[in-house]
């Protein structure tokens, strides 16, 4: 519980560092300089508590997680915050939980509850509502929309990748290099990341050091040791309270606040997680 509270706080508060950030950084470059802090942290760790390499059994899940959460998360939900404000992207990528079971259910053999396609159902539904409040404002905002679901997609697929690696590496193994993976992935943004570096900022560049160290190498280690030790599903829905906490945050430090219809979709998002996890 301990674990998976540290990695919600901190999560939640990743949303507005990127929203901060992004002012100054692009989405490839935000995700590059996030991983390379994360990486030489996680390893640094490793190697101070001479864990060594996974098992060979371990590397399949965590390359698929490494590319896909690591990697493919980060960009897409830096850019997706570039549209959208820090509130409405917790709330899209909220829907990972849904997705985490129903994957869950089928690739980790966790079972299909009668209540997970229900939730479904409200949860997309919700995110329609979302894209609907946002049409307004044009092509960038749907763009934005979109972007948040591929996140909470290549989020949940992470995540599922991750577990069966769990059985043979551990919490840290799996986090640092999973972290290394994403960050190889994301070499070729590495010129945008030094002209960014160059211009931003004191405190957009402390951000990308926070977004590294503490909800990318904290974060996710807290997140494995917590996932090792119970199923997919039931981790996926320790995340509900991630987006209120990011509205809270965005409001406070950011002066942001989803409008209603937004946050009425937002809601019918977590709904639809609620319905799906329940009993």
């Amino acid at each position: 519980m301990a674990a998976a509270s540290t990695t919600v706080l901190l999560w939640a508060s990743a949303f507005v560092a990127i929203r901060s950030a992004g002012a100054h950084f692009g989405p490839g470059a935000l995700a590059l300089g996030r991983l390379l802090v994360g990486a030489v942290a996680l390893l640094a760790l490793l190697t101070y508590r001479r864990e060594g390499l996974p098992p060979r059994a371990a590397w399949p899940g965590i390359a698929a997680s490494g590319v896909l959460w690591f990697g493919l998360y980060m960009v897409a939900l830096n850019w997706g915050e570039k549209q959208v404000d820090a509130g409405t992207a917790a709330m899209l990528v909220g829907i990972g939980p849904v997705l985490i079971a129903l994957l869950g259910g089928w690739l980790l053999k966790e079972g299909f509850p009668p209540k997970l396609l229900a939730g479904m159902a409200v949860s997309l539904g919700g995110a329609v509502v979302v894209g609907f409040s946002m049409s307004s404002g044009g092509g960038s905002s749907v763009l934005g929309i979109l972007l948040c679901l591929l996140a909470a997609a290549v989020y949940a697929g992470g995540v599922v990748s991750q577990k069966p690696a769990l059985r043979h590496a551990t919490p840290l193994q799996a986090t640092t290099f999973g972290c290394l993976i994403g960050a190889v992935a994301c070499l070729p943004f590495t010129p945008q990341l030094v002209s960014d570096l160059a211009d931003a900022p004191l405190s957009a560049t402390l951000n990308v050091v926070y977004l590294g160290l503490f909800p990318t190498a904290l974060a996710f280690t807290t997140w494995a040791y917590a996932l090792s030790r119970t199923t997919a599903g039931r981790m996926g829905a320790t995340t509900y309270s991630v987006p209120a906490l990011v509205v809270l945050m965005a409001w406070t430090l950011l002066g942001e606040a989803p409008g209603v219809l937004t946050l009425a979709g937002g809601v019918l998002c977590l709904a639809g997680v609620a319905v799906s996890r329940r009993g």
